[in-house]
């Protein structure tokens, strides 16, 4: 990718325009580490670029961006420019192309500001990045509360650079993002969902949530999560402290390979205890919700509870995650996983069947692994039936690699209706179900025993 990029720059200059690498490819290749994507800068006009090369496409030619597509690669080609009044926290009105140095001054952070020719290998900085960059430190450029004001979306870029990378904030930033925190309640769905998948796809997704926290952004943002804060935990099985401690312990324990949805799905599992969090008594029907008072009840016959906070958390999680325009797929995924993290202990009773029914689900391996992380983040850790489930499944894929045994069912839904000269109903996909989980059993090895275990039903209509 890199060398298309350098053969990008070299066609420019060789046509008598000035072309850089900018922004945080730069930032990359000066720290040592490999871009991911190389943004090229220049002084030709959109119509000028677009001449030079074969497969364009006009994604923000008003501000002055070409995206062209190249061995394998989109490249964005930006003309130098200045951004004029910003009239909705996102974008400027009107933009006039410029010179390079005032192409960075209107950039987010120093760090980002700094454009790199490859083929003379010089860096021109007009913003001071390269000792930001040496000192660590986050710092808009220019005025830091002009700079949030123009995008708003740069409060949450400063919280996941500053993590991702390591760094510290400059004093002046900090402030301006503690004093306009507010703002990022205005970022759009479509824009948060970018931003906090970036976040969630590194290693400082619990850091960036923290830092969030401390700034204010994260009950603009999620509030959902904020209300985690301060929820008691029945301390006879967690010893680790609050709901809050418990999530971000558990999101820890997470493998680095972790799916996003495993990793959304563990950081929300518990989104609804906040709403379900009772003081109950073991044999009374009194209950005490937050700030009420129990009165004549030995303190012993007392327990914190979260009753169905599992099936309560789907409707919290899917309100989220509409609100960050995830796609429906992405939240059936993600609500599944978390409706059901609590089923394992009844998964354990369950008949051989119906358990292999559950093994069998494509999102089972990703429950399993959630189940696992629920109780990392639990002091103590009691793993006892999480090795039994994990036994189990393992035997199961054992088995099916071995025996590669019959999956699909022995009749479908119309046979079934023929066999009983029933009309089609309810009845018939439990009957299905039914069929399927002694199958998967092996009380029923065959057709013709299907045929014959149909025929022994008795259907109410």
């Amino acid at each position: 990718m890199q060398k298309t990029a350098l053969q990008i720059v070299q066609i420019l200059q060789n046509h008598g325009f000035i072309s850089y690498f900018a922004g945080g490819s730069v930032r990359d290749m000066l720290m040592g580490l490999l871009p991911q994507d190389f943004d090229i800068a220049t002084n030709a006009k959109p119509e000028e670029i677009q001449k030079l090369f074969d497969r364009t496409f006009e994604i923000g030619k008003d501000f002055g961006v070409i995206l062209t597509h190249i061995n394998g690669h989109n490249f964005e080609i930006a003309t130098f420019r200045k951004d004029l009044e910003y009239l909705d926290g996102r974008r400027p009105s009107k933009v006039h192309f410029c010179s390079a140095k005032e192409d960075a001054l209107r950039r987010d952070f120093t760090i980002n500001g700094i454009f790199y020719d490859p083929i003379k290998d010089e860096i021109h900085d007009y913003v001071n990045g390269q000792k930001d960059l040496k000192e660590k430190l986050i710092r808009f450029i220019g005025d830091p509360e002009k700079r949030i004001k123009e995008d708003h979306l740069r409060i949450i870029r400063a919280v996941r650079f500053k993590n991702l990378l390591k760094f510290q904030y400059d004093p002046k930033t900090y402030q301006a993002l503690k004093k306009y925190f507010k703002l990022s309640a205005k970022v759009t769905g479509e824009r948060l969902n970018q931003e906090l998948n970036k976040m969630i796809k590194s290693n400082f997704m619990i850091n960036c949530l923290q830092d969030m926290d401390d700034l204010g952004i994260l009950k603009e943002i999620l509030p959902e999560i904020k209300e985690m804060h301060g929820i008691a935990q029945p301390s006879e099985f967690h010893h680790e402290g609050d709901v809050w401690i418990h999530s971000f312990k558990s999101y820890q324990a997470l493998k680095n390979n972790a799916s996003l949805h495993l990793k959304w799905a563990t950081l929300l599992h518990d989104i609804a205890k906040p709403k379900t969090y009772e003081y109950r008594t073991k044999n009374s029907g009194l209950r005490a919700k937050k700030g009420t008072v129990i009165l004549a009840c030995p303190e012993s016959s007392q327990r914190i509870r979260f009753d169905q906070h599992a099936e309560k958390s789907k409707i919290i999680i899917k309100k989220i995650l509409k609100r960050l325009k995830f796609s429906r797929k992405d939240i059936d995924h993600i609500t599944w996983l978390t409706s059901h993290h609590m089923i394992m202990e009844n998964l354990i009773e369950m008949p051989k069947g119906r358990q292999r029914h559950w093994f069998l689900h494509e999102w089972f391996p990703e429950l399993l692994e959630l189940f696992r992380v629920d109780i990392e983040g639990t002091d103590p850790s009691e793993f006892t039936l999480y090795n039994r489930i994990q036994t189990l499944y393992n035997d199961f894929l054992e088995h099916l690699e071995k025996n590669k045994p019959q999956l699909k069912n022995y009749l479908n839904g119309e046979e079934i209706m023929k066999i009983l000269k029933i009309p089609a109903g309810p009845e018939i996909g439990k009957i299905l179900q039914d069929l399927k989980e002694k199958q998967l059993a092996h009380e029923i090895k065959s057709k013709d025993e299907a045929v014959e275990w149909i025929k022994s039903k008795t259907v109410k209509l």
